[in-house]
């Protein structure tokens, strides 16, 4: 996980001077300055600070202002961003309670749960219907992962920038089918302008885009690896022809190893122009007969299914050869970008946790994790802007 994060900062001479009457009745603007108090503060580095009370010269009343970092709670905003901090860290509650203890501002742990609870509900952008900082990209990555939430499995989604890896959304979804993930994705699509969709090999993904008008971009890693297994569970089959469907639609095993190692190379090399190869592949096995109720497939019937499905996916395979962006934009072929954040922004928390309690929760803190690395490559994640 990596995380660059600036913690609140305690400065007691900076005291604001009140704009409005906070009595709502009131809105006065005017103020004359009454008296300075002592507040008691639990903090890293302060045991006390001043307050001033000032009186309102509309309603008569009088309100306080507190220095840079302190409410009128009675821990300092400081030490709430850095108990949210160490439990993005991996720390439980209760031993972010302890740690805070040791640094002399103890947090009782159901405290720290509301803090971090309460800044991960403020983080901003993140859902579906409000991408993070409205941003706007050609190239929209998406992918699923799961947590459990009180021993049930809970899907995730989340969308990326294919282009700089930034997370736009994380959303608990209901299910995994292609009406589900079509009713997530359309108003992100939507939102940032996307042209293509970068995805896995997700039969339920291709449809989405189908459905949505983008070009699809399959990740060239997740195809490869599939494809390398599957030629590795035919090769032995076709060499020996054990069920004698080869001979059945004439073909010889050492055509068939032949097929098998041409596509082998062609999943290495990638080449849109091989398209028609592999529809010739396809079709030297169309004779083979499906297999009936209770049957085995055969394995002339297996290799007409590989060679069907590779043809068919070779457009979303081979795209991002060809694809440019409306300014000159390109996508390596992989969704490296989904996968990174779902391991840095909801795994990695994830991994040191029995579950989450609430749905709720597990949405908001991998938003939240994901929203303060989103912030790395600028000046950190500022946490006052959360913390209150």
């Amino acid at each position: 996980m990596r995380l660059k994060l600036i913690l609140p900062p305690v400065v007691p001479t900076e005291i604001p001077v009140p704009t409005i009457c906070p009595y709502t009745s009131c809105g006065g603007r005017h103020f004359q300055f009454h008296q300075v108090v002592e507040k008691p503060l639990r903090d890293t580095r302060y045991a006390k600070v001043e307050a001033h009370r000032y009186l309102c010269l509309r309603c008569r009343r009088t309100c306080r202002v507190y220095p840079q970092g302190v409410t009128k709670a009675q821990t300092s905003l400081r030490v709430k961003g850095l108990a949210v901090l160490l439990y993005l860290l991996g720390l439980s509650y209760g031993a972010v309670s302890l740690a805070l203890e040791a640094l002399g501002a103890y947090m009782c742990k159901s405290r720290v749960y509301d803090a971090v609870q309460a800044v991960a509900e403020r983080v901003p952008g993140l859902k579906r219907e409000q991408v993070f900082e409205g941003l706007k990209t050609p190239a929209l990555g998406g992918d699923l992962t799961s947590v459990k939430v009180n021993g049930q499995w809970l899907t995730l989604g989340l969308t990326v920038d294919d282009l700089t890896g930034l997370v736009l959304t994380i959303d608990g979804l209901d299910g995994e089918d292609a009406e589900t993930l079509q009713e997530w994705m359309e108003p992100i699509a939507e939102e940032v302008g996307a042209q293509i969709l970068v995805t896995d090999d997700a039969d339920a993904l291709k449809s989405v885009a189908d459905e949505l008008g983008l070009e699809q971009q399959v990740c060239k890693g997740h195809v490869k690896r599939n494809t390398e297994a599957l030629i590795e569970n035919l090769m032995l089959d076709a060499t020996t022809d054990a069920d004698g469907s080869l001979a059945v639609i004439g073909m010889v095993p050492e055509q068939a190893i032949a097929d098998l190692k041409r596509l082998e190379e062609l999943i290495q090399t990638r080449q849109p122009e091989d398209v028609d190869e592999l529809a010739e592949m396809h079709l030297r096995y169309i004779g083979a007969s499906s297999p009936g109720a209770g049957e085995k497939a055969s394995v002339a019937y297996r290799l007409r299914l590989l060679f069907l499905d590779r043809w068919n996916l070779w457009p979303r395979l081979t795209r991002y050869r060809t694809w440019r962006g409306p300014n000159g934009e390109t996508i390596d072929g992989t969704n490296n970008g989904s996968e990174r954040a779902i391991g840095w922004w909801i795994k990695e928390r994830y991994r040191t946790m029995r579950g989450y309690k609430r749905t709720k929760s597990a949405v908001n803190v991998s938003r939240l994790l994901a929203w303060c690395g989103n912030h790395l490559n600028r000046c950190g994640a500022d946490l006052s802007l959360l913390v209150a």
